[in-house]
């Protein structure tokens, strides 16, 4: 048995315009080969097939039985290799994608828009949205999810990161908390306060809390609740302070009886990115969504001013 491996591939395309033209010289022009150079391939053809394939006779060249079965073959082998080694295009209209994702409730803020642009663009396909946790870059390292959005946490250095947009953090409290009245809020009386924490990451606000701790400083946590929208409704009427990305509020609308403020100058923007997996650098419909997301959050409109 001959063995793939021993097999020069580069002869497919010299066998099929021998095989059509059965003629050396036209199947040299058809294939854009030098005459010498076809007949060399013909004779390693022969050599590695162990059949003569092309046989002179008064009418010009046959083929012998094994070539004509070679040939249809060929016609139906060709085409599949063509598709393997061209390349690779996406069809959102045409493709059935089973698209992984995973975030926390922050993505509230651009995502509805990519599940709109998905199911318009690309009907057929499907959107696996996954609740964030602390293992979530070890799921996306082990291909279980496909993108995840992330703030200042770090993941992991094998996989690609980009920056989407910027996001500043603003307190929201009760209209009967005695910080309620301030302008703004220092960072001192912010640290005496009493915190609602968004856990989304080992019930630690992680953006927050790496910034304070960056200082030498922590805040104290009254209330630790897993989703934005929660932490948002757990203030009213009582003496907690809520951080939170400004853009938030623009999804959430507050409750009456609900003050916001500028979160003191220390507590930097936070930073929104997506992460995937360089496997999936060159996959077309991988690409296809990052773009989608790309141009998306880039025409989000700034937060209104606190």
């Amino acid at each position: 048995m001959v063995h793939i491996e021993r097999v020069d591939l580069n002869l497919l395309a010299p066998l099929a315009a021998l095989l059509e033209e059965r003629h050396v010289s036209r199947a040299a022009e058809v294939a854009g080969m030098s005459q010498p150079a076809m007949s060399r391939a013909l004779q390693r053809l022969r050599d590695t097939l162990g059949d003569e394939l092309l046989v002179r006779t008064p009418g010009g060249y046959r083929l012998t039985p094994r070539a004509e079965r070679v040939q249809r073959q060929l016609r139906a082998v060709l085409p599949r290799l063509e598709s393997l080694f061209a390349p690779e295009e996406f069809d959102p209209a045409e493709a059935a994608e089973a698209f992984r994702v995973a975030g926390t409730d922050f993505t509230q803020v651009f995502a509805p828009a990519i599940f709109q642009r998905v199911f318009r663009e690309s009907p057929r396909s499907t959107l696996h949205f996954r609740t964030w946790h602390d293992a979530i870059y070890e799921d996306l390292d082990r291909g279980v999810v496909d993108l995840v959005f992330f703030a200042r946490s770090t993941p992991l250095t094998t996989l690609h990161t980009e920056h989407l947009f910027d996001d500043r953090f603003v307190c929201v409290l009760s209209a009967d908390h005695p910080l309620a009245e301030r302008p703004a809020i220092a960072l001192e009386e912010y640290l005496d306060a009493t915190h609602v924490i968004v856990g989304t990451i080992g019930e630690r606000q992680t953006a927050i809390e790496q910034r304070l701790e960056d200082l030498g400083e922590r805040r104290r946590a009254g209330l630790t609740v897993p989703y934005h929208s929660l932490a948002l409704r757990s203030v009213l009427g009582t003496r907690l302070v809520l951080t939170l990305p400004a853009r938030l509020l623009a999804e959430q609308r507050p409750e009456p009886g609900i003050r916001i403020l500028p979160a003191p100058q220390e507590i930097r923007p936070l930073g929104y990115h997506m992460a995937w997996h360089p496997r999936l650098d060159g996959d077309p419909a991988q690409r296809w969504l990052r773009n989608a997301i790309r141009a998306i959050t880039s025409e989000l409109p700034e937060p209104t001013q606190h």
